[in-house]
């Protein structure tokens, strides 16, 4: 059975504040964000907007990614959800 894992940022309602996540149900974890069922950063942060993900078919490939995406700078954060999403729409309800 093939499985998918999505490296995924979300926002504030501002685009103020990013963070960057990995996981294999995208759905689920966005709404944990979003109705604030996890303490931490998101909860924090009040990040509850989609705005960019990729999707990819292993655990380790996402894992590395995520990685990537974490260790770049602010600015490649902010290049990389204006590639996808100029507008910085949130993408939940596309899903």
């Amino acid at each position: 059975m093939d499985k998918q894992f999505y490296i995924y940022l979300m926002t504030n309602k501002l685009n103020t504040v990013l963070y960057t996540g990995v996981t294999n149900d995208i759905q689920r974890r966005v709404f944990e964000h979003r109705e604030k069922l996890v303490e931490g950063f998101t909860k924090k942060y009040n990040i509850t907007k989609l705005v960019y993900y990729e999707v990819v078919e292993d655990a380790q490939t996402a894992i590395a990614r995520e990685k990537q995406i974490k260790s770049g700078s602010r600015q490649k954060k902010i290049a990389l959800v204006e590639s996808m999403n100029p507008a910085w729409n949130d993408l939940f309800d596309d899903l």
